[in-house]
C-alpha cells in the first residue's frame, strides 16, 4: 500500500493489423491499462467488431443452456486452478461448431426424453383410470334400481318395458355412452356443478381420488388428481360433456366396453410402461454421459468466451489510422508499468501474423488521470472502507495506511473486552487460515461473503479489543487480578476497629492513610475497581477524558496530513493560509483542553484532589472571563491562546481569496499555483464563498467533532454495562445452585449465555461500534485533508470481469 496514488500517464497504442487481438489478450491477462473510448459518437451497433461480439453472445447462450442442463443433472463442473488463455481467432469457429453440435444433440435427446416421459405419464394415468373405473361399474351393477312409476314424468323413464324390452330413452333413439379420464382435485366441484347445470341431470358422474400424486402433463407439477366416469344418454349430451371436459383441461381416455377388453388393455399398458421405463433409463444414461463430457470442458469454454467477448469490446473502443493498417488505442497506464506494457505488446506481436511490431507512445494530457492505489489481501478491506466515502483525487494523500491502525483501535476503544476480543480474533483467524478453501467454494450468501471479505479487519479489531480489554481489565465484565491489587484495607483497620468492619457493608479506602495504596497497577485498571460502588463514576471520568484526548490527537493528525497535499500540488500559499490557521485554531483551543486534562492528572494527587477544579467549567470560563485563578497563574496564556484562535478565523476566511486575487492582478510572490487556481476567468466572489463555507465548517466542526468523539466513552460504557447485566442475569443464576444438580443446570445456562453473548455483544454491539468507528473516520478525520472526488482506475483485467453464469449460480 502506498501513501498516495501512483503516477499515471496517457499513452497511445499502435496495434498492427493481424496482432491486435493477441496484444489485447496479453494486456487483459496482466491488467495494466484502462482503455478510453475513441469512438464516443458511434453507436454500439455500428462498430467494426459487432459480428464477433454477436457470435460470442450466441456462444454464451448455448453455454447457458448447457450449464442449466448440467445443473439439472446434478453434475459438478470442474474448475481449473489456472485460467485458460483466450483462444486465437482461428479457433473461434471451431468452438462455435462444437457448441452448436452439442446443443443440437442435447436438444434432440431432451425433446425425445420429454416425449417419452409424457407418454409414460399418459399410460400411468390410463392405468389408474382403468383400475378405478372398474370399481365404479361393479358397484353400479350390484345396486338394484327400484323405480316406481311416478304420477307424471319430467324426463323419460329408464325403466325397461316388458312388452318391448327397451327403456324410455331407447325408445326415443338415445344411446348410452361413457366418458372417463382424470381431472385436478381443485377443479372437481366446479366440474360437477357445470355438468349438472348444462346436462339437466342426464348424466351420472362418479369420481374418486387417485392414491398417489401424479405429474401434470402440461406443467409438470406434482398434484393430486381424481378419476371420473360419466354415463350419459344421447349424442347431444355426449358433445356437451366433451366440451365441458375440454374447458376444464381433463385428460380423457377411452373406456372399454367389457371386463375382457379392460383386462387386455391393462396387460398391454403394463408391457408398454415397462418398455418405456427401460428406454427412459437408457436415455438418461446416454444424456448423463453427454453432459459429463460437456462438463469437463464447460469451465474452459465459459472463460474463453468471456475473454473473447471482452477483447472485441476493447477493439471496438479503438480507432483506425488513415492507412487503415493498424488500430490506435488510448490508455491510462501507471508510469511504473510502462516497461511491462511494452513487453506485453512485443509478446502479442510475436503471437500474431503482423510483420511490424506494435508499440506504445506516451502523450501529454491535461485531463485528470484516474486514481490507482495498489493493495493486497490484507489492506483491501481497509481500502474499501476509505473508498466507500469516496475515491481519492489523483495523487492525493490516502488515509488507508493510517486506517489500518486507527480504525481497529477506535473500534476497540468502544468494544474493549478481553473475552469478546479473543472470540472475535479466533473467528477471524479461522477465516484467514481457510481463505483458500473459502475462495474456491464461492458462497452465494451475501452476509457470509461480507464477513469473509473483511476477515483481516475483524482480525485487527479483535486483537486491538484484546489490548483495550487488558487496559480496561475487563473480561466478560470481570477483572483479572494478574499482578495483585495496589489497594489494601488492612492498614485502615486495626483490632480496635473490628466493630466498624463488622457493622458496615461498605468501606471507604482512604489513599492518604499509609499502607492503603501501594502504587498504580502495572498494566491497566486496578481490579479492585470491579468491586467498588463508585466504579461507574471512576470509569465515566476516565473514559470521557480519554475520548477527548484521542479525538483531538486524531483530528490534529488529519490536519497535519493536509500539508503533504499542499506541498505535493505546489500550493505553498495553502500551507500558510490554510494549514497553519487550522492547526493553530485546533491546538490553541482543544489542544489546551488536552493539556489541562493531562496537567490535572499529574498535578493533583489523592491528598489535594478535593482542590482540583472542574476542567469543563474552567474551559467554558476561558471564553467568558479573562481574570481567572485556576490551576496555575495562566491568565495571560489563556488570553494569548484565545486571541491566536480568534485571529486565525479571518486569515482562514480571507487569506486564500485575497492571495489568489493578488496573483491574478500580476502579483510577484509565490508563483507556483495549482492548475485549477489559474483559470482564465477568476471569480473572486465564487472563491470567497467556497472559502467562507470551508471556514465555518472547520471552526464549528472542531467543536462538534470533538464532542462527537465522546461516542467512544458512551459506547464503551454501554458495552461494559451490557456485559455486566448479561453476566448477572444469566451466569450468576447458574452459579447460585450449589447442589449436584447445579452442574447439570449450568450446561443450558452456559449455552444461553454463549448464545446471547455472540448475538448481542459480539454481533449487534460489534456492528454498532463498527459503524461509529466508520463515522469517526469519514466525518471527523478524513474531511480534514481528503476530498474523495476522484475517479477510480479500472484496468482491463480478465480476472476482474463479471461472469453472468456466476451471478446466476450456474458456476
Amino acid at each position: 500500500m502506498v501513501f498516495r496514488s501512483e503516477e499515471m500517464c496517457l499513452a497511445q497504442l499502435f496495434l498492427q493489423s493481424g496482432s491486435e487481438y493477441d496484444c489485447i489478450s496479453e494486456l487483459g491477462e496482466l491488467g495494466l491499462v484502462e482503455f478510453r473510448d475513441l469512438n464516443p459518437s458511434v453507436s454500439s451497433f455500428q462498430r467494426r467488431f459487432v459480428s464477433e461480439i454477436k457470435r460470442c453472445e450466441e456462444m454464451e447462450r448455448i453455454l447457458g443452456f448447457l450449464l442449466r442442463e448440467i445443473q439439472k443433472a446434478k453434475i459438478a463442473v470442474p474448475q481449473e486452478d489456472e485460467s485458460p488463455l483466450a483462444p486465437p481467432p482461428r479457433q473461434v469457429l471451431e468452438i462455435m461448431e462444437q457448441l452448436q453440435r452439442l446443443e443440437m444433440e442435447l436438444s434432440e435427446v431432451a425433446k425425445n426424453k420429454d416425449k417419452l416421459q409424457r407418454n409414460l405419464l399418459e399410460l400411468t394415468e390410463y392405468t389408474h383410470m382403468l383400475k378405478i373405473t372398474r370399481t365404479f361399474i361393479h358397484s353400479r351393477s350390484r345396486v338394484s334400481l327400484i323405480l316406481t312409476q311416478p304420477l307424471y314424468e319430467e324426463f323419460p323413464t329408464m325403466e325397461t318395458d316388458s312388452a318391448t324390452g327397451s327403456t324410455g330413452m331407447q325408445r326415443l333413439g338415445a344411446k348410452l355412452g361413457f366418458v372417463s379420464g382424470l381431472i385436478q382435485r381443485v377443479k372437481v366441484e366446479a366440474f360437477e356443478r357445470m355438468l349438472w347445470r348444462v346436462c339437466k341431470g342426464y348424466t351420472i358422474l362418479s369420481y374418486t381420488e387417485v392414491d398417489e400424486s401424479l405429474a401434470d402433463l402440461d406443467t409438470g407439477e406434482i398434484s393430486k388428481s381424481f378419476v371420473f366416469l360419466i354415463s350419459f344418454w344421447g349424442d347431444q349430451i355426449g358433445h356437451k360433456v366433451q366440451k365441458i371436459c375440454d374447458c376444464y383441461h381433463c385428460h380423457l381416455y377411452p373406456h372399454p366396453e367389457n371386463d375382457e377388453e379392460r383386462a387386455d388393455v391393462l396387460d398391454s399398458l403394463r408391457t408398454r410402461i415397462q418398455d418405456l421405463n427401460n428406454v427412459l433409463h437408457r436415455t438418461d444414461d446416454y444424456l448423463r454421459q453427454v453432459l459429463q463430457k460437456a462438463a469437463e470442458s464447460a469451465y474452459t469454454w465459459v472463460v474463453q468466451v468471456k475473454k473473447m467477448k471482452a477483447i472485441y469490446h476493447i477493439l471496438n473502443l479503438c480507432s483506425f489510422d488513415v492507412t487503415n493498417k493498424c488500430l490506435i488505442a488510448e490508455v491510462w497506464c501507471p508510469v511504473s508499468d510502462l516497461a511491462n506494457l511494452r513487453g506485453a505488446l512485443e509478446k502479442g506481436s510475436r503471437k500474431g501474423d503482423a510483420t511490424v511490431p506494435s508499440f506504445v507512445n506516451r502523450i501529454p494530457s491535461s485531463d485528470t488521470p484516474p486514481t490507482l492505489l495498489r493493495s493486497n489481501k490484507f489492506t483491501t478491506g481497509f481500502q474499501s472502507i476509505v473508498e466507500a466515502y469516496g475515491v481519492g483525487d489523483y495523487r492525493e494523500v490516502s488515509p488507508a495506511p493510517y486506517t489500518v491502525i486507527t480504525f481497529p483501535f477506535l473500534f476497540a476503544v468502544m468494544f474493549g473486552d478481553l473475552g469478546h476480543g479473543v472470540i472475535m480474533s479466533l473467528f477471524a483467524l479461522w477465516m484467514v487460515l481457510t481463505e483458500k478453501n473459502q475462495n474456491k467454494k464461492r458462497s452465494s450468501n451475501e452476509i457470509w461473503m461480507t464477513f469473509f471479505h473483511g476477515r483481516y479487519i475483524i482480525l485487527m479489531m479483535g486483537l486491538f479489543s484484546i489490548y483495550t480489554g487488558l487496559i480496561y481489565n475487563d473480561c466478560f465484565s470481570k477483572s483479572l487480578n494478574i499482578f495483585g491489587s495496589g489497594w489494601s484495607v488492612k492498614a485502615m483497620f486495626t483490632n480496635q476497629h473490628n466493630k466498624t468492619v463488622q457493622t458496615n457493608a461498605l468501606l471507604t479506602l482512604d489513599p492518604n492513610v499509609s499502607g492503603v495504596f501501594s502504587g498504580p497497577y502495572p498494566f491497566g485498571i486496578d481490579p479492585i475497581w470491579n468491586l467498588a460502588v463508585n466504579r461507574l463514576s471512576f470509569l465515566n471520568s476516565y473514559k470521557m477524558k480519554m475520548s477527548v484526548i484521542v479525538g483531538v490527537i486524531h483530528m490534529s493528525f488529519g490536519v497535519v496530513l493536509s500539508v503533504f497535499n499542499h506541498l505535493h500540488f505546489r500550493q505553498k500559499f495553502s500551507v500558510y493560509l490554510l494549514f497553519l490557521p487550522e492547526l493553530l485554531f485546533l491546538i490553541c483551543l482543544f489542544g489546551y483542553l488536552v493539556f489541562m486534562i493531562l496537567y490535572k492528572w499529574l498535578a493533583f494527587s489523592a491528598r489535594n484532589s478535593s482542590q482540583a477544579p472542574s476542567i469543563l467549567i474552567h474551559f467554558i470560563n476561558m471564553f467568558l472571563e479573562f481574570n481567572l485563578v485556576g490551576l496555575i497563574s495562566q491568565t495571560g496564556m489563556q488570553v494569548f491562546l484565545l486571541l491566536i484562535a480568534v485571529m486565525c478565523v479571518p486569515v482562514l476566511l480571507l487569506g486564500k481569496p485575497l492571495y489568489l486575487y493578488w496573483q491574478q492582478r500580476g502579483g510577484k510572490g509565490l508563483r507556483r499555483l495549482n492548475i485549477s487556481c489559474t483559470a482564465l476567468q477568476f471569480d473572486f466572489a465564487d472563491v470567497l464563498l467556497h472559502q467562507a463555507i470551508h471556514t465555518i465548517e472547520f471552526c464549528l466542526g472542531c467543536i462538534s467533532n470533538t464532542a462527537s468523539y465522546l461516542r467512544l466513552w458512551a459506547l464503551s460504557l454501554a458495552h461494559a454495562q451490557l456485559s455486566e447485566v448479561l453476566w448477572a442475569m444469566v451466569m450468576r443464576l447458574g452459579f447460585k445452585v450449589t447442589t449436584e444438580v447445579g452442574v447439570v443446570f449450568l450446561v443450558p445456562v452456559f449455552g444461553l449465555f454463549a448464545m446471547l453473548t455472540v448475538s448481542i455483544l459480539l454481533v449487534m454491539e460489534g456492528l454498532s461500534a463498527f459503524l461509529h468507528a466508520l463515522r469517526l473516520h469519514w466525518v471527523e478525520f478524513q474531511n480534514k485533508f481528503y476530498h474523495g472526488t476522484g475517479v477510480k482506475f479500472l484496468p482491463f483485467d480478465f480476472s476482474q470481469l463479471p461472469s453472468v453464469f456466476e451471478q446466476d449460480g450456474l458456476l
